[in-house]
């Protein structure tokens, strides 16, 4: 069954790269016209315009997430353009490093205010505009909505908290026929991933360990997690709110790690 958005009207929040990048090249492709919102004003708008270029509709619309007035003029601009909202994608997000000690209160809040205000305010001001006539909305959670990685104190929480979020709305709003859903990508291709990857004197080592990490024995691509974004906001999952869809090769299913499955006690019963 092809999933078809034609009439839809879709807004990608930190659609300029990355994953945001895939699900709205994946939305305009079924049809949908697109609006990505990012404050990467170069990467935006070659995005919008390539998608453009292929036949798609898209425009792009400067805006930091953590800004209440930008986020509320760009999606009343959307709206005021296509007369409707159908489809929110809330993808913007920001990874940093450190425990409770080592995180400032500054790096804190702005890791918080990025991935989980950012979701509020989208949320917040296209909801009025799917009242109506129902929608569709997916946070961008991750694996690390139900578990954690050392030294991460600041998005593990807020990805934590997204989850809460989604089912918070998704019961708010489930009887005025919204749905929302949460994905939870493992490790994917993207320049968050590389710029992490950077970090260390090794980043080819980072790369490796990463694939490791997942028992499909490789990262996920971003078009990967699109395509679930894709189907959470199509009829094809009409049934379905409130849930997470993890799209992580497996990352969360070995007990101990992978590390643990190659030597531990399970592994060492095989002959």
């Amino acid at each position: 069954m092809k999933i078809d958005l034609s009439g839809k009207v879709a807004i990608v929040t930190g659609g300029a790269m990355g994953i945001g990048e895939a699900c709205a090249r994946r939305l305009t492709l079924a049809g949908a016209s697109v609006a990505i919102l990012d404050q990467n004003e170069a990467a935006g708008a070659k995005t919008a315009d390539d998608v453009c270029k292929t036949g798609g509709s898209c425009d792009f619309l400067r805006c930091d997430v953590t800004k209440s007035d930008e986020v509320e003029r760009c999606i009343r601009d959307v709206a005021a353009k296509h007369r409707t909202i159908d489809i929110l994608v809330s993808n913007a997000g920001i990874q940093h490093y450190g425990d409770v000690i080592t995180t400032s209160e500054a790096d804190w809040d702005r890791v918080i205010s990025v991935n989980l205000k950012g979701c509020y305010l989208a949320a917040k001001f296209a909801v009025p505009h799917m009242l109506a006539h129902g929608g569709a909305i997916v946070v961008l959670g991750s694996v690390q909505s139900f578990t954690a990685i050392k030294n991460s104190v600041a998005y593990v929480t807020s990805k934590h908290a997204l989850l809460g979020l989604t089912r918070a709305m998704a019961l708010d709003y489930a009887q005025r026929c919204i749905r929302v859903n949460c994905v939870c990508p493992g490790t994917i291709d993207t320049p968050m991933l590389h710029w992490a990857a950077g970090l260390s004197p090794e980043p080819e080592s980072v790369i490796r360990t990463c694939n490791r990490m997942h028992p499909l024995g490789r990262i996920g691509k971003p078009e990967e997690v699109a395509d679930a974004v894709l189907y959470l906001v199509s009829p094809m999952s009409s049934f379905i709110t409130g849930a997470a869809l993890v799209v992580d090769g497996g990352r969360l299913v070995p007990a101990g790690g992978m590390g643990f499955q190659e030597g531990g006690t399970g592994a060492a019963t095989q002959k």
